[in-house]
C-alpha cells in the first residue's frame, strides 16, 4: 500500500506540473466566497479516485472536489488534489497534493507531495515520518525563537471572528512568520523542522489529515485551540509538544 500511495501521488504531481502552464482564466471557478477551484483540481482528484477504485474497490474516499463515498468501508482515503490552489493558479511553487489513509477511524498512512519543489513526504503510523526517504523530526525551538505558519481561509469565507486576532497576538512574540498557502505543506514543513509550528481555523479534514499524521509521527503534537482532539473543527495547532503548550494560551 505504501508503494501504491507514493507512486500514485507522484503521477498526480506530474499531471499538476504539466497542466499548470496551460491554465487559462476559463479553467478557474469560484466555489463559494473567494475560494477558487481549477479544472486541474478536479482532474487530479478524478485520477486518484479511479486509481483507488481500481486497486481497492471496497475502500471509501473523502475528496475535496468529489465529496464522500464511504458505505461501510473500514478503509478510507482522504484526498486534497491541490492544496494551495491560489498558488497553483498563479504559477507559484507552493502547492501540494495531500493523501491520507484512515483505517477504522485512525490515520494509518499519509503523503504530501510538492511537485514543483520535488519534495515527497510520507508517514506511517508507528513507523515515523520521512522526506524523500530520510527520517524527519520536528524542531525543538520555543516561542521566542520560532518560525510559525498560518493561513486565512476564514477571511475568504467572510468570518467576523477570524484569525487576525490570533495573528496579532502571536507574531510579536515569535521570530518570524511564513506562509505557503497550503496547510498540508505548512504542516509537512513543521514535521521536518523547516517551520516550528502551525495554527489555523476554518479548515476541513482533507486539508489537514495527511499533515497531522506527518507531524505526529515526526514527534510533534496536533490538537485543537483548547488542546483537545476536536481538530480541525475547533481550530488546529501543530508543533513540537513544548511549543504547542506555549502557543495555546494565545488561542484561547
Amino acid at each position: 500500500m505504501r508503494e501504491f500511495l507514493l507512486s500514485r501521488i507522484r503521477e498526480a504531481g506530474e499531471i499538476c506540473r504539466a497542466e499548470q502552464v496551460k491554465l487559462q482564466d476559463a479553467d478557474v471557478e469560484y466555489k463559494h466566497g473567494r475560494e477558487i477551484v481549477t479544472r486541474v483540481d478536479r482532474q487530479v482528484e478524478m485520477f486518484l479516485r479511479e486509481q483507488i477504485n481500481d486497486r481497492y474497490p471496497d475502500h471509501g474516499i473523502i475528496g475535496e472536489e468529489g465529496g464522500t463515498t464511504l458505505g461501510g468501508a473500514s478503509h478510507c482515503w482522504i484526498i486534497d488534489p491541490i492544496d494551495g490552489t491560489t498558488s497553483y493558479r498563479f504559477g507559484q511553487s507552493y502547492y501540494s497534493i495531500s493523501v491520507a489513509l484512515r483505517v477504522d477511524n485512525e490515520l494509518s498512512a499519509a503523503s504530501v507531495y510538492a511537485p514543483a519543489l520535488g519534495q515527497l513526504f510520507y508517514a506511517q503510523r508507528g513507523d515515523g515520518a520521512f522526506l524523500d526517504g530520510v527520517r524527519i523530526s520536528v524542531s525543538g525551538r520555543r516561542l521566542n525563537e520560532a518560525i510559525l505558519s498560518t493561513g486565512f481561509a476564514c477571511l475568504r469565507s467572510g468570518w467576523q471572528d477570524n484569525n487576525l486576532k490570533y495573528f496579532n497576538r502571536l507574531v510579536p512574540r515569535i521570530l518570524d512568520i511564513r506562509r505557503c498557502g497550503s496547510a498540508a505543506l505548512d504542516m509537512a514543513y513543521v514535521a521536518c523542522g523547516k517551520y516550528d509550528g502551525f495554527w489555523e481555523l476554518n479548515l476541513n479534514l482533507y486539508d489537514i489529515a495527511a499533515g497531522a499524521l506527518l507531524v505526529a509521527e515526526a514527534g510533534g503534537r496536533v490538537c485543537d485551540f483548547s488542546g483537545g482532539g476536536s481538530y480541525p473543527e475547533q481550530g488546529i495547532v501543530a508543533a513540537n509538544p513544548g511549543l504547542t503548550a506555549e502557543i495555546l494560551p494565545y488561542l484561547r
